[in-house]
């Protein structure tokens, strides 16, 4: 019985171990210099990503994307959103209703174009991915309204 409970505390103690590296590593921030963005990045995402620019609405890839999986900063690779929180907003790009956790996203004031409004940015590089809303549906009453160019999408396997 000794060497099963011992087992066992090796076993949670490895497990543990694995997880938090893990964690460290998916959180890790992303550092590189403007140059270095604009040599990785093109020239359309470097003005989105790191410009704060904006895509017209109703062009871009992920607007009307229906596929199952997971949807990914475009400049560091970070998970942001599931298929599962996507919806149809009617705005012309691509909205979620939540995260895939809040911790991905940092929320920033924004008062350009004579308004106030939340930008979000990825957690893990800084770069600007759209503005959060608070006029989504339930359950959480918020709008993710995203550029399709600060996105790639990993497909569900």
């Amino acid at each position: 019985m000794r060497y099963f409970s011992a087992l066992i505390i090796v076993l949670i103690i490895t497990l543990y171990g694995q997880d938090k590296q893990g964690l460290e590593t998916m959180t890790k921030k992303v550092t590189k210099s403007e140059s270095e963005w604009a040599t990785c990045l093109t020239s359309d995402e470097y003005r989105v990503l790191r410009e704060k620019g904006t895509e017209m609405a109703f062009t871009g890839k992920y607007y009307k994307h229906k596929d199952d999986g997971k949807y990914v900063c475009a400049a560091c690779d970070f998970e942001l959103f599931s298929s599962n929180t996507k919806y149809d907003s009617g705005t012309g790009w691509p909205s979620f209703y939540a995260a895939i956790d809040k911790d991905r996203i940092l929320e920033k004031r924004d008062n350009s174009l004579g308004m106030v409004r939340t930008e979000i940015l990825c957690a893990r590089c800084e770069s600007h991915l759209g503005h959060l809303f608070p006029d989504g549906p339930r359950p959480s009453g918020l709008r993710y309204c995203i550029n399709s160019i600060s996105l790639d999408f990993k497909k569900a396997e």
